[in-house]
């Protein structure tokens, strides 16, 4: 009688139908993983479009927070889920969730429905990718995941390219409602080819999850960025509303840290940080999210607002950064596993990202399409050398057994940047753009609730008034590229700080790990090479257990 355990004893019908239903698993894990990271990309060239039918350009920011933050509080407890009841279930879970955000999000009558359900779509979002993974893991061995990463880079890279030209293109010809519309039919797809053909074993884990350190981090990250877009908008920074929530949030943080130091599986481990790669590839990560979320929400602002350019034409502009983005990284991660030298790869991606920055700042209402298009390929470049970099730096300077926890804390850090950074900036860019409307004259118009930003709309405009328009978004874009400078400039200096360690992992899980990534102790077991890893490799590495 045959087992699961016994595959010698597997008939053979049984392995081509069970290749086949994997090849389909793979195909709906890709599926949710488009949507995942597709969403942000589709509404950056659609957002200018949202604010003219929605009003509320001053929480326009939080259209994309709202996202962001709700991913990167749940992610962690989507993850601790699928193991205590089963990785297919909750996956199924988070995609009903992420769809029933997105049908509401397309439905929303003003900016605030539209927040909140982002925040709806988010919390589902927040299990699609951390779940992809995570069935990875399951469905295939360790040793035959790497041919699958290829698939996932593809994924990722298609979507870099085609979200803004997607969003763009509904945008223009159908309405910004089907960017959510759209997730529907793909989500009910992979939804059905998960529940119908992934079989896998029930399970019961010991495995807890931290609700505490998820509400005290979520409160934080939520109290910040709440006082950093209300303040000097809706509230004098000196009020006692910016005042409380400032207190909150430091509070907030500093029982989190508390928490964080006595929970049996925390979500933030601090123990990793007393290795100084992983502190300053976290922070560099933390640092490329801001930049990185801004740039995707604010530039289609400025190309659609100041260089006239619809939304799809929007999207084609946003080109550079993506192709720059996929044609380093392809040259980079080669370049890394054939010398181990990974150092100088940093460096050059946060040189380039600050040169890209820099100069999209002194972007105005005379800067052509094509200067512009050079400023973003800059930009594209250093991410291309970072993104992937700042992830082998982080596998590298962990224990075997650490792997899974490290990539989840490297990626909850670039998407808590994101969160922060993007209502930072939004504040930054309503601010100067009331102040300079309202030195036009313009206060009522520019104030929020109307701005008109996308360009169809600007064209029906007189002249006078498109001109202050361009004017105030031009500032508000320069104002949030400055930001920008100072964190890249931020980030170059901490890459020089980062030690070089051999591209090497010691074969015994328990041995430890100097401060600077290197295995601890002269007598250290041998080691062995490993390949630049991929992102999803270390979440995917745990098998699902029987």
């Amino acid at each position: 009688m045959s087992t699961m355990t016994a595959p010698a004893e597997t008939p053979p019908d049984e392995t081509p139908r069970k290749a086949r239903n994997q090849y389909v698993v793979l195909g709906a894990v890709l599926i949710a993983m488009m949507l995942a990271s597709l969403d942000n990309l589709i509404l950056g060239t659609a957002m200018p479009t949202i604010v003219g039918d929605l009003g509320g350009m001053a929480h326009l920011s939080w259209v994309v927070t709202a996202y962001t933050l709700s991913v990167a509080v749940t992610t962690p407890v989507w993850g601790k889920l699928g193991d205590m009841y089963g990785r297919k279930g909750v996956f199924l879970t988070s995609i009903v969730i992420f769809l029933i955000g997105s049908m509401l999000a397309g439905t929303s009558q003003d900016m605030t429905q539209l927040i909140a359900f982002r925040a709806v779509q988010g919390i589902g979002g927040g299990g699609l990718m951390v779940g992809a993974f995570a069935l990875i893991g399951s469905l295939f061995p360790p040793q035959e995941q790497g041919r699958y990463q290829g698939m996932i880079s593809g994924v990722m890279g298609l979507t870099m390219i085609g979200g803004p030209l997607i969003g763009g293109f509904i945008t223009d010809n159908l309405s910004w409602r089907w960017c959510f519309y759209v997730n529907l039919p793909l989500g009910a797809l992979a939804l059905v080819m998960v529940a119908t053909v992934l079989h896998l074993p029930k399970q019961r884990s010991q495995a807890r999850i931290d609700y505490l350190g998820v509400a005290l981090l979520g409160t934080a990250i939520a109290s910040l960025v709440l006082a950093t877009t209300w303040g000097g908008n809706q509230y004098a920074w000196g009020s006692a509303t910016i005042i409380g929530l400032l207190v909150l949030s430091v509070v907030s943080a500093a029982a989190f840290l508390a928490v964080e130091r006595r929970a049996a599986e925390p979500v933030l481990p601090l123990g990793l940080f007393r290795n100084l790669n992983f502190t300053l590839v976290t922070l560099i990560g933390f640092m490329l999210g801001v930049m990185m979320f801004g740039s995707m929400t604010f530039l289609p602002l400025f190309q659609q607002a100041v260089q006239g350019a619809s939304a799809t034409n929007a999207g084609i502009l946003m080109m550079p950064v993506f192709l720059s983005m996929i044609l380093v990284n392809s040259f980079a991660g080669p370049y890394i596993t054939r010398t181990g030298n990974y150092k100088p790869v940093i460096i050059t991606g946060a040189l380039l990202i600050s040169i890209g920055v820099f100069l999209l700042s002194t972007m105005g209402t005379g800067t052509g399409r094509p200067t512009s298009m050079v400023f973003m390929a800059f930009l594209g470049a250093g991410m291309g050398c970072l993104m992937q970099t700042t992830m082998i730096i982080t596998m590298r300077s962990v224990e075997p057994k650490d792997l899974g926890v490290a990539s989840s804390t490297a990626t909850l850090s670039r998407t808590i940047g994101g969160s922060i950074g993007v209502a930072v900036a939004g504040a930054l860019f309503t601010g100067r753009v009331q102040d300079v409307m309202a030195g036009h004259g313009m206060a009522s118009a520019g104030g929020g609730e109307n701005a008109q930003l996308d360009s169809a709309a600007l064209a029906r405009l007189p002249e006078a008034v498109r001109n202050v328009y361009e004017q105030a978004v031009s500032a508000g874009t320069h104002q949030v590229f400055l930001l920008a400078t100072v964190l890249a400039v931020l980030a170059f200096a901490t890459s020089w700080f980062i030690k070089q360690v051999p591209l090497t992992r010691p074969t015994d899980d328990d041995t430890p790990a100097n401060d600077d990534g290197a295995p601890a102790g002269d007598g250290a077991p041998a080691a062995k090479t490993v390949s630049a890893p991929a992102p999803a490799t270390a979440t995917a590495l745990a098998p699902e257990p029987a």
